[in-house]
């Protein structure tokens, strides 16, 4: 039988707020590993957010100095950009139901956005020694993740249409010979609307889950 997975679908939601829920997500499934999965779908309002280990070198602006939204947080990675017309997916897994392997659950993370871009007929590919999905040397899915007793949190952000020049103020996960792109370079007039049903359809083939849609 697949496993079922609750699917919440936020719209924009302000980072810290998504944050917020996703820690209290994990805790309550700590406390109870019977809880269902669930996946937090939605989009932020311009925000930067640095791993962990994070280096403040791959900034290039004093965030003591700006007023831009800057977060450290706990998932792995470097300096990210997050902004509308980026889809961003949370999944709330309990990797116990799966398999207790974190390489390959980035792995399968990849995956889902590799079949998303197939549909699209663009060749989504994984470099070697990193994390993320590239289309033709453009990166254009970032992957970082935390995991908690096996509980995961944060995931993974695609680029569909955002305004990329927010990422001109960071060296975008720590990678300096790689551009950051979008799915607009390559299919004009795509928009996140379009391409979210297909994330949701995708993930449920990767992960082998059955959905059941919640509110709030």
């Amino acid at each position: 039988m697949p496993r079922r997975c609750l699917l919440n679908n936020l719209g924009l939601v302000p980072y810290t707020l998504a944050w917020e829920q996703q820690r209290s997500l994990v805790a309550q499934r700590i406390a109870d590993p019977s809880l269902d999965d669930i996946l937090l779908l939605l989009e932020h309002p311009p925000v930067y957010s640095l791993g962990q280990g994070a280096s403040l070198e791959f900034l290039k602006f004093d965030p003591a100095e700006v007023n831009w939204e800057v977060h450290r947080v706990e998932r792995g990675g470097e300096v990210t950009y997050h902004c509308p017309g980026q889809i961003v997916g949370y999944p709330i897994l309990n990797l116990r139901y799966y398999q207790q392997d974190l390489h390959w659950y980035l792995r399968q993370l990849e995956e889902v956005l590799i079949r998303v871009l197939g549909v699209y007929g663009l060749t989504g590919e994984r470099i070697p020694g990193l994390t993320g999905v590239w289309v033709e040397g453009f990166k254009v899915a970032a992957i970082g993740i935390k995991v908690s007793r096996w509980i995961t949190m944060h995931g993974f952000a695609l680029n569909v249409c955002p305004d990329l020049s927010g990422f001109e103020r960071i060296i975008p996960c720590g990678i300096v010979d790689k551009s950051v792109g979008s799915l607009d370079q390559f299919i004009p007039g795509i928009t996140v609307a379009e391409v979210l049903p297909l994330v949701v359809r995708k993930f449920a083939e990767v992960f082998e889950v059955e959905w059941e849609e919640v509110r709030g």
